[in-house]
């Protein structure tokens, strides 16, 4: 098989991957007209072992076989039975192939696997093309206590 044909790997991220991480996901906001926010809403990718390993989540990289990192998610426990999706990201150059979808049923999966039993997310709504694949997956909007400066939607999925 040839280098180009090969399908893009999901492997645990770690602080090493900090600056692949971050760039990936400000070039995306940066593409939707959205700010970064390394001090608030992105603080959680300055440290990303204490964040969400060291918490009981996880958080994974999706990467070329040159190890150029295309996308990302993170599960980030908020209790012992829910868990927020963040930073699900896919650079533009690697939309429309069924990456975005490969990524979020990995990430639903190992919700199960981990044994949570609602998926929750916040995003912004010109993030169009995230929240049509959300809905399709059968996550409703909600209205949240609290939501990210950023982001103008919450939505949640219960897991069976």
């Amino acid at each position: 098989m040839a280098k180009e044909d090969r399908r893009p790997t999901l492997r645990p991220a770690n602080n090493k991957d900090r600056r692949a991480i971050k760039k990936l996901v400000y070039e995306v906001l940066e593409e939707y007209g959205l700010m970064p926010d390394p001090d608030a809403t992105d603080a959680d990718i300055n440290d990303i072992d204490s964040a969400y390993f060291k918490r009981g989540g996880v958080f994974y990289v999706l990467e070329e076989s040159d190890g150029a990192a295309i996308g990302c998610y993170g599960l980030y426990p908020l209790g012992h039975q829910a868990c927020e999706l963040r930073k699900m990201y896919l650079v533009r150059a690697h939309r429309g192939k069924g990456l975005g979808r490969f990524m979020l049923e990995e990430a639903l999966a190992r919700a199960r696997r981990m044994e949570f039993t609602t998926v929750v997310l916040e995003t912004a709504s010109v993030l169009k093309e995230a929240i049509d694949l959300y809905e399709s997956y059968g996550f409703r909007q909600y209205e949240p206590e609290h939501i990210s400066s950023r982001c103008d939607r919450a939505y949640r999925l219960e897991l069976k």
